[in-house]
């Protein structure tokens, strides 16, 4: 973790109060009131509503308008925000939620069991990328009153790997503003109704989103802030410059320059962290479209990754921040983590030979093939990796045109038309691989989901160890069978996971009681403030 002195000192004097005394009460006394909370984006996804989009990009936004049925406390374990507690059967096959009374939407309308319902069944289920697979065997959500929704499955759903999900995958939309609608284009998907601690106000594509104080929270005496402002700033010179100027307080999830973040670890103005990100461990990856004659063959997609040099582009292009993956499962996550070294290290040779081996011999003017990549534009690093792919591969025989457009425009390229051989991006892990990461390689996604097996490939083998890992309710065999997984992913290849890395937040030291739990910057900002 990267922090400085003078915030270490800081936080031991907030600890010093000690547990006992920290409490809500506690701190909304020593808390300062009002205030603007400008936070620097680097991309948009025109897209507001987490109960359809599942996106760190979407959660910076809109997790402070709209809430979860669970969020992660301090210590990383689900804790309430809509439900107040529930209970699983001993199969595993119903969970029974128990919701928070008095909570109202925006518009003052009662939030009840019928909009958990109504969200699970019709946006979970059925359009939110993560959400399709996890909730696949939910079968129905009973609402034997407005403060009850018992979720029944046709399969065992365990409950450490339900709860921890819905962190990210449980925020709930009003029913009554989706209901009888076309969901996907209802207006309220870039103009949020939700029960958080922000309400939404304005959202200026290409400009900034506002949203301002919640008067009537259900927390009582929260938020602190007034204002929220998300600006987009793409320019990643001009926004570490509003950063150093105070236009903005906060920059996360590597949305500045690299050089930037290692430059400003320094300025006594800031902290430069990944505290507050830990929940969200990232991967660049590499994926094939295997409609592709040559990607079809896996010993292609085997010498496409011997062709690459993971170790020398991370620490030459991206400050030696992470390691090679070896696998999708990150080391960090004890639980379920298996493999010990990466599956394709570099060996051109190796690749080499693959190619001639699959029929793919050199031409005149040495080139095999030729594909087209697009690069899926989260962060700094992927152009300079699609750049070090068109490189790497161009040396073995293989041309490589790079497509670039926007973030928006690249989703759409891969997941809903298909229309790649090569792309390349982020995937996040979210503290069980059936939460975001087995739905890369299991089929059955929708067309269009992002961040989903789009690429042409199925395996009944694989999709089989995903869903028998999903409802197993032991925990050593679930680790076991993802292993087992782990294992069958690595050697077909139908995505690659280059590397292993956590993201970063700059943070000016104004901005308190922050980063206080392993996923805030998708989390809901309710207690955090700013200095005058």
């Amino acid at each position: 973790m990267l922090i400085d002195r003078r915030e270490a000192l800081r936080t031991a004097g907030i600890l010093a109060l000690g547990a006992a005394a920290w409490t809500p009460a506690a701190l909304a006394q020593s808390a300062r009131r009002g205030g603007v909370l400008t936070v620097q984006l680097n991309g948009e996804q025109r897209v507001l509503n987490p109960a359809i989009r599942a996106s760190t990009g979407v959660y910076i936004i809109t997790s402070k308008i709209m809430e979860p049925l669970v969020d992660l406390d301090a210590a990383g374990k689900p804790s309430p925000v809509l439900a107040t507690s529930w209970e699983a059967a001993p199969d595993g096959k119903t969970v029974t939620f128990k919701l928070r009374e008095g909570v109202k939407w925006h518009d003052g309308k009662p939030f009840t069991s019928a909009d958990v319902q109504y969200t699970a069944m019709e946006m979970w289920k059925k359009y939110l990328n993560y959400g399709t697979q996890l909730q696949q065997y939910l079968t129905a959500v009973d609402t034997p009153d407005a403060t009850t929704a018992i979720f029944r499955y046709s399969r065992p759903m365990p409950t450490d790997l339900l709860l921890r999900a819905l962190c990210d995958l449980g925020y709930v939309a009003p029913r009554h503003v989706f209901e009888g609608t076309n969901i996907l284009e209802n207006p309220a998907n870039t103009a949020p109704i939700g029960t958080g601690p922000f309400r939404f106000v304005q959202y200026e594509r290409g400009q900034y989103v506002i949203a301002e104080r919640n008067p009537d929270y259900w927390r009582k005496d929260f938020p602190f802030l007034d204002r929220i402002v998300w600006r987009f700033i793409m320019d990643r010179a001009a926004a570490t410059a509003a950063l150093e100027t105070g236009q903005v307080q906060l920059s996360t999830y590597n949305a500045l320059a690299l050089a930037d973040l290692d430059r400003l670890k320094s300025d006594p103005r800031f902290t430069v962290s990944n505290k507050g990100l830990e929940a969200n461990a990232f991967n660049n990856t590499l994926e094939f479209n295997t409609r592709r004659k040559e990607l079809s063959d896996v010993r292609v997609r085997r010498a496409i990754a011997h062709a690459i040099d993971v170790p020398f582009f991370i620490e030459n292009f991206i400050y030696g921040l992470g390691k090679p993956a070896n696998g999708p499962i990150p080391s960090s996550s004890t639980a379920f983590y298996t493999e010990a070294k990466p599956p394709y290290e570099f060996d051109a040779k190796r690749s080499a030979a693959l190619l001639d081996e699959a029929g793919y011999k050199r031409a005149a003017g040495g080139v095999r093939f030729a594909l087209k990549l697009v690069p899926i534009q989260n962060g700094e690093d992927v152009p300079l990796l699609a750049t070090f792919i068109q490189q790497s591969l161009g040396a073995v025989g293989i041309r490589v045109d790079i497509v670039n457009m926007d973030n928006a425009g690249a989703l759409a390229t891969v997941y809903r038309d298909w229309n790649f051989d090569l792309a390349t991006g982020w995937h996040q892990y979210r503290g069980d691989p059936a939460v975001s990461t087995t739905v890369w390689y299991r089929s059955g996604s929708p067309k269009g989901a992002p961040w989903t097996n789009q690429y042409g490939w199925q395996s009944d083998a694989v999709d089989k160890l995903v869903d028998d890992a999903a409802s197993e309710l032991d925990p050593a065999k679930r680790k076991a069978l993802y292993g087992q997984w782990v294992k069958a992913v690595n050697d077909e290849l139908p995505v690659w996971m280059m590397t292993e890395r956590t993201f970063l937040s700059a943070t000016s030291k104004r901005l308190r009681n922050d980063h206080n739990m392993p996923r805030w910057g998708s989390g809901d900002w309710h207690d955090t403030w700013i200095e005058a």
